[in-house]
């Protein structure tokens, strides 16, 4: 490994000894799952064979101080307190929870972007359908991402119900301004949700800083732990206003008597009474490990990386390198020319290189934009090293050179 400016304060023989997948093949697939670490996999298998040896509740109460980490360690990793953490099967379901907290009424406003998420873009949709909710998309810049005058000339004309925004599609390296459209919603004093699914362990997340009332992660990308896992950021001011979920359980609220109950008063009343303990301790150690490496740094090294692979790719003749906008981060998206999708991912795979597709249905707007139905995604991370970068490079040089010969 070169030591580089981006390498510097990063022990990655240490890191990659903690990675057991780093022995058999090049992972660059961290935006959709990262490999996980020593620590994260064996919290998990040490409770697992807790529950089989003691039963499943018996562990569970064994085990609560630790599970309480969850909630410490999540707190920590975004620069909020324990009672506004919410732990969720899924980035997903997290943000499921936070729209159906928000009593929306026929006529209501969502103001989102032209590059959020495929799911949460249906959610809104969904919304429309059943309720008559109005979806606005704030324009776009023409270098891409969100033109933030554009959009708060929208919260002044509309007064939405909800401002939405993604920190990083899943579809290209496009970093949003979420800080900067939260300063101007806090001003307006408008809710606002920001999906963090790919931010959350690639980037330093203050959620202060951000101004959000709610944010929805997963925990099994650039965080590193395991799959089935996310959590919800709820802001005092839901908890305050007494916001809760359209379905809650008997975790999220006491029943009080025969027709009245109490929610929760943390952000708990988010949450489900079942609960993978297993997976809950995995994502704790996940979070731990990650403030251990230092989030600081890894801020730093892991869009360095994705900049010399975009830059190494924008090189190779015919690749047309997708991402655009002010800030890019460790996604890097670009359309091969000749190639569908599946056989050109066998072709990386049989490399022993981990990569993602991601197809039009995926991003509709922003590929329709770009003119492409496909894109091969890479995904580097703070443990892979330049030479793997460098692998994938070459890989991708080798295909399109067997191709046309």
């Amino acid at each position: 490994m070169t030591p580089t400016a981006a390498t510097e304060g990063f022990d990655l023989e240490r890191l990659r000894n903690d990675t057991p997948g780093c022995r058999t093949r090049i992972h660059l697939n961290n935006a959709g799952a990262g490999l996980m670490p020593r620590p994260v996999v064996e919290a998990m298998k040490a409770h697992l064979d807790l529950e089989a040896e003691i039963g499943g509740y018996e562990a569970a109460a064994e085990k609560k101080g630790a599970v309480g980490e969850f909630y410490v360690q999540m707190a920590k990793l975004i620069g909020t307190t324990v009672r506004n953490i919410a732990f969720a099967g899924s980035a997903t379901a997290a943000y499921a929870q936070a729209l159906s907290s928000i009593p929306f009424e026929r006529g209501d406003q969502i103001l989102t972007t032209r590059d959020d998420y495929i799911s949460n873009q249906i959610a809104f949709l969904s919304l429309r359908k059943r309720f008559g909710v109005e979806v606005v998309r704030a324009p776009a810049l023409a270098a891409g991402g969100v033109d933030v005058e554009g959009l708060i000339r929208s919260l002044d004309r509309r007064r939405p119900r909800l401002v939405a925004v993604t920190h990083i599609p899943t579809n290209s390296g496009l970093v949003q301004p979420v800080e900067e459209i939260g300063r101007a919603c806090r001003e307006r004093d408008l809710l606002y949700l920001v999906d963090a699914c790919q931010s959350v362990g690639q980037l330093v997340i203050d959620v202060e800083k951000i101004g959000c009332d709610f944010l929805s992660a997963t925990c099994r990308k650039f965080l590193r732990g395991p799959r089935g896992s996310g959590f919800l950021y709820v802001s005092d001011r839901i908890l305050a206003g007494n916001l809760e979920p359209l379905f809650l359980d008997m975790r999220g609220a006491e029943w009080t008597s025969a027709d009245t109950y109490a929610p929760s008063p943390t952000a708990t009343r988010f949450e489900d009474w079942e609960f993978p303990y297993a997976i809950v301790l995995g994502c704790a150690e996940a979070a731990r490990y990650a403030t251990i490496v230092g989030m600081d740094r890894v801020a730093a090294r892991s869009p360095e990386l994705g900049r010399r692979l975009r830059s190494r790719l924008a090189a190779i003749p015919g690749v047309r390198v997708l991402d655009w906008g002010r800030q890019l981060c460790a996604i890097v998206t670009a359309a091969i020319p000749g190639w569908e999708a599946t056989p050109f991912q066998a072709e990386l795979n049989r490399r022993r290189i981990n990569a993602a597709i991601s197809l039009r249905n995926y991003a509709v707007l922003d590929f329709e934009e770009k003119d492409v139905e496909w894109a091969i995604r890479f995904s580097p991370h703070y443990y892979n090293t330049d030479e793997e970068i460098e692998a994938a490079a070459m890989a991708v040089e080798e295909i399109l050179a067997a191709r046309r010969r």
